[in-house]
């Protein structure tokens, strides 16, 4: 649950932070952004040199690592791990809940959320624009997620995945052994 404090923080972001230009004199915006970012997150779950883009949501529960990016109008909702060197494009969205649904006598809409699932970005790992994530996924390192993939599993270290639901098309790793 969100405190007075971090309620109030968000809301100053919302409304002056996000929306500062992307290229400003001296990168300024980028810093009043990540600034604004480790009062949210905290000091300590955010490394250093990110890069939260104009009009990216994030929540307060979110982890950012060195030298990572939260790209332009992304979403990334609830517990949420970014590791070192991740690239983010537009637009990603990275939900930890769902609606429940379950009891079909009751309209969805009033049935509440599930419990949140932590998602887990590894290290070097590249998503392209569009992409969405879903709860309780983890992504291993060096994985590369296709512009407009909608992840629904793991991804395993080094895979390459596309689509909707997002399949594994390669391996990274094949380059590195020389398989074609």
């Amino acid at each position: 649950m969100r405190t007075r404090r971090d309620k109030v923080l968000f809301v100053l972001y919302i409304i002056f932070a996000r929306w500062l230009p992307r290229n400003s004199f001296f990168k300024l915006s980028k810093a009043i952004r990540a600034w604004w970012g480790r009062r949210i997150m905290g000091k300590k779950n955010v490394g250093k040199r990110v890069n939260i883009d104009r009009g990216a949501e994030f929540s307060s529960l979110c982890k950012l690592g060195d030298y990572s990016d939260i790209g332009i109008d992304c979403l990334v909702q609830g517990p949420v791990t970014i590791g070192k060197c991740v690239m983010m494009a537009p637009e990603v969205c990275c939900y930890t809940r769902n609606h429940k649904s379950l009891d079909i006598t009751v309209p969805m809409r009033s049935q509440g959320y599930e419990e949140a699932r932590p998602i887990i970005i590894g290290d070097d790992v590249w998503i392209g624009r569009r992409a969405i994530i879903l709860p309780g996924v983890v992504i291993g390192k060096g994985a590369i997620i296709g512009a407009g993939a909608v992840v629904t599993k793991d991804v395993e270290e080094y895979a390459v995945v596309v689509g909707n639901p997002a399949r594994q098309v390669k391996s990274r790793l094949d380059n590195v052994l020389g398989v074609n």
